[in-house]
């Protein structure tokens, strides 16, 4: 049959990403407390594409998966790139990979047990022969106004607030750490199941411990910081505000000083 990917194409145009996107495919994670942890995951796989070819093959990236079945992870990332890369005569492959991830947490009073849903997500590229790969997770926290307690009489706003985090890194480490550092550089955690003596306590020990957005990315980055295994980092705080009708947004990285 006509191979028409591999046409030529006369636009002389390069395209620097093409790929599929979407794909929902099982893999499989490491988990701290019970060793491995059974997800299903969304992935996005992409390679470059000179001018002179019309198309990509794109049931290769799927055949590459299948491959690969069982077997994916950190571990197996690089050898995924590279054969993406020599199955479409690619200069450079591209591949993100994001799932949700599950931690049994205990309420702080009660004891309750729930699952608590984290996003995580592994990306990396295969460029010319360099090797990039970054851990991404999003952490939701809790805030209170620093300036809302100070100027209150009764009380203080508070919201729930989203940290994205990036990482690179130089050794393995477990997700449940650094999940737990953002928890700590914030106002209080955030919990799937609280009873009333739960709520009590998550409420006054947040009202003890207000924080700015600008405060939470700087604590995050902190406490990385105390740990040379991280190599590169960013970390974007959202507040989405209770009593106003917008959100407060904070972005630092590592040998970076951008605060907004």
């Amino acid at each position: 049959m006509v191979d028409v990917q591999s046409q030529k194409d006369h636009r002389n145009i390069d395209i620097k990403k093409v790929g599929v996107k979407g794909i929902k495919y099982p893999i499989i994670v490491l988990d701290q407390a019970n060793g491995t942890q059974h997800v299903n995951a969304t992935i996005n796989m992409y390679v470059d594409l000179p001018h002179h070819f019309k198309g990509t093959h794109m049931s290769r990236f799927v055949e590459i998966l299948n491959d690969y079945r069982g077997q994916i992870n950190i571990k197996t990332f690089r050898k995924i790139l590279e054969k993406v890369k020599e199955k479409l005569a690619a200069e450079s492959a591209h591949m993100e990979i994001e799932f949700p991830y599950f931690i049994e947490k205990t309420a702080p009073v009660s004891r309750a047990k729930s699952l608590m849903e984290y996003r995580c997500r592994f990306c990396g590229e295969n460029n010319g022969g360099e090797y990039d790969f970054l851990l991404g997770i999003t952490v939701p926290v809790t805030t209170v106004c620093p300036c809302s307690k100070e100027v209150s009489d009764m009380g203080a706003h508070n919201q729930r607030s989203i940290v994205n985090l990036k990482l690179r890194f130089k050794k393995f480490f477990w997700i449940e750490d650094v999940i737990r550092l953002v928890e700590a550089s914030a106002s209080g955690e955030v919990y799937s199941l609280l009873k009333r003596a739960d709520e009590k306590y998550v409420t006054e020990k947040g009202y003890q411990n207000p924080m700015f957005v600008e405060d939470v990315v700087r604590s995050v980055a902190e406490n990385l910081n105390k740990d040379d295994n991280y190599t590169w980092y960013s970390v974007e705080a959202e507040n989405f505000e209770s009593i106003h009708n917008h959100s407060a947004y904070a972005y630092v990285e590592k040998n970076g000083v951008q605060i907004s």
